[in-house]
């Protein structure tokens, strides 16, 4: 037992000195602590604040984000469209300040014709040029763009893609050799916003939907980061894998306010730069904010500076001359006579603040040597009588009522009007009302101008409204009777009638009233006339083929699309492949053209929509001056360039 005492004090010392130790190295770890020579490792960066972010960017109020985002379908063109394609889309030539074509040398190295027999013309493509996902930009983005553009229903200026039979590729898709079947002079407008190839040709209607809501790679200094519809913003965000000089700016953010917001924004200075399709009163706020203060001293600068932006679109009524109750070029007529076209200019226009009227069919105020070709009258003018004359001739008469009826079904016109366009909805509105007041009875449908633009016919599901006014004017009664109420029209689900006569044939009159309507049972409403954008400011032959010539036929080549309206003209059609191949003058093209579209009136023009640019003193100073660029690209063609907002 004795011996056991001693081995317990060395273990009671062990513990004890085991307890010192602690002590010691709390003390001294505590003291190091609270030593300022010996400081706390760091800890891991914060995120930069907010404002560091607001800095690297430029935030732009629109009034619309637009339906999507492919410059070469007619329902996307839109200024947030056209300002998307010409930051993220490569194109091989460019317009620059003065609307000139330039070759964009990031994306192509050379582009020349090679050949005349058959018309060749090599491109060869940069070797750096890719798409952001590392995708080179090459062969197969030509092939895609040209396999869609000769097919596809309710594009943009298609008369040069459908000339061509061939696209060869070469040094691994670095090289193309695109032949035509004619000499094509404007050959340089081809393969401008070029689309992702890789990711498009195999998804499901990718050509139609799959830019409604992102573009999904970039071959741009920008990329399409995140759309926000139900928030109205956009963002575009600098692409670092941009080959070439990248964007100065993180962000550039578009951003959806009603005219309240953006009049208050421009005013405290916090939306730098905004564009509008403005109504009257908007434009009258801006011009106030615009003019010298009241009392400022000499020199002081306005609030804002503004400036009219012209876009590259006509907006037009297209009638549907291939079928149904307009395929006669007498009622055509007739609905012209009918139609007051300058109520209808101010109603789409806001009385002139968003838009500049059109007297031409082809020619828009911004061509080089634009001038009014309208006849004197209709359909400058209405003119009832004419327009009596016309029906009587194909067939109708007015009832008691006032409506024009033959066999006792009246005469009816389905007016056809895109979602999401107001001033669009607004013409098509005021035109309705204007033939129901005439005594024809007019419905209203609107549905996605992906589908209005590219079917004669719209489906139920399709159509998201129709019949809007409940209490129909009423229409001028007939010589002698009493007027009558026009009861409210019902939407109609109709097929596509039987083919009335040809354009410009004047065929005596049918033995039953050429309508719209089909018999009960059918599924589907046709569209005889429709508020449709018409482009400008390209080719002027070939936007006049586009427009308005018949679908060619090539050896080997797929049946193309026919134009928006269906028309096609025997005695035309010459004079537009003329005009295609030897590339005519404005003043020999409106001499050649002008008076037969008048005469068989496929379509009635009623204006250029044209923009309202508002940027405020530090907006310039990041944007550099910020002005409307051109026609083609708008005024954020250059934000590649702009600065951050600097306070």
């Amino acid at each position: 037992m004795r011996r056991a005492w001693p081995n317990r004090g060395r273990r009671g010392c062990r513990g004890w000195l085991l307890a010192l130790v602690l002590v010691w190295v709390s003390c001294v770890s505590g003291c190091a602590d609270a030593s300022p020579r010996q400081p706390a490792p760091a800890a891991p960066p914060a995120s930069p604040p907010p404002v560091a972010t607001e800095q690297r960017q430029v935030v732009v109020a629109v009034d619309d984000l637009g339906p999507g985002f492919n410059p070469h379908l007619l329902s996307d063109l839109s200024p947030v469209c056209t300002a998307v394609a010409s930051l993220v889309l490569p194109s091989v030539f460019r317009p620059g300040p003065d609307g000139t074509l330039a070759l964009d040398t990031t994306v192509a190295s050379s582009a020349k014709v090679v050949s005349t027999a058959p018309f060749t013309v090599s491109y060869e493509l940069s070797l750096a040029a890719s798409w952001s996902d590392n995708t080179p930009i090459a062969a197969e983005d030509f092939v895609y763009l040209w396999e869609r553009m000769r097919r596809e229903p309710g594009v943009v200026d298609a008369a040069g893609y459908r000339l061509i039979t061939d696209v060869r590729s070469r040094a691994g898709g670095k090289a193309v050799d695109v032949v035509f079947a004619q000499r094509y002079p404007a050959w340089q407008r081809l393969f401008t916003d070029l689309l992702p190839a890789h990711l498009l040709k195999d998804a499901p209607r990718s050509w139609s939907t799959a830019l409604t809501d992102s573009v999904p790679v970039s071959g741009g200094p920008f990329s399409l980061l995140t759309l926000d519809r139900d928030r109205g913003q956009l963002v575009l965000t600098r692409n670092d894998h941009y080959w070439a000089t990248p964007a100065v700016l993180d962000s550039l953010v578009l951003r959806r306010s009603d005219p309240t917001v953006m009049l208050d924004g421009l005013r405290r200075g916090e939306l730098p730069v905004a564009q509008a399709w403005p109504e009257a009163s908007q434009l009258a706020a801006l011009r106030q904010l615009a003019a010298p203060a009241l009392g400022a001293a000499p020199g002081t600068p306005p609030a804002i500076r503004l400036q009219s932006v012209a876009q590259p679109m006509v907006v037009q009524l297209a009638m549907r001359t291939d079928t149904g109750v307009l395929a006669d070029q007498r009622i055509r007529h007739a609905v012209g006579a009918l139609l007051d076209r300058d109520a209808l200019i101010a109603v789409g226009t806001g009385h002139g603040a968003g838009g500049t009227r059109v007297d031409s069919q082809l020619l828009a105020p911004t061509t080089p040597g634009y001038r009014s070709t309208i006849p004197a009258g209709s359909p400058a003018h209405p003119d009832p009588k004419l327009a009596e004359q016309l029906l009587t001739s194909a067939g109708y008469q007015r009832d008691q009522a006032g409506h024009w009826m033959m066999q006792g079904s009246p005469l009816r016109v389905t007016i056809g009007t895109p979602t999401g366009r107001d001033h669009f909805q607004a013409v098509a509105e005021e035109a309705r009302r204007q033939l129901l007041v005439a005594g024809i009875d007019a419905v209203l449908v609107s549905a996605p101008g992906s589908v209005l633009y590219t079917d004669p016919t719209v489906l139920p599901s399709q159509a998201v409204s129709a019949n809007l006014s409940s209490n129909p004017p009423t229409p001028a009664a007939a010589p002698g009777n009493a007027q009558g109420p026009v009861p409210p029209i019902a939407t109609p689900i109709a097929g596509p009638p039987a083919p009335g006569p040809a354009s410009g044939t004047g065929a005596a009159p049918s033995s039953a009233p050429s309508s719209s309507t089909a018999p009960a049972g059918s599924t589907a409403t046709l569209v005889d006339l429709e508020v449709v954008p018409r482009p400008v400011g390209a080719d002027l032959a070939t936007e006049a083929v586009s427009s308005y010539g018949c679908p060619p036929g090539m050896t080997g080549v797929e049946q193309p699309a026919r134009n928006p309206s269906g028309f096609c003209s025997a005695q035309l059609q010459p004079v537009l492949d003329t005009a295609l191949s030897t590339g005519l003058t404005t003043d020999q093209l409106a001499a050649a053209i002008e008076p037969i579209l008048w005469r068989e009136l496929p379509t009635i023009p009623l204006f250029q929509v044209v923009t309202t640019l508002a940027s405020t003193p530090r907006g310039d100073q990041a944007t550099g001056g910020i002005g409307p660029g051109p026609l083609l690209l708008g005024p954020f063609s250059a934000a590649a360039s702009w600065r951050p907002i600097t306070s």
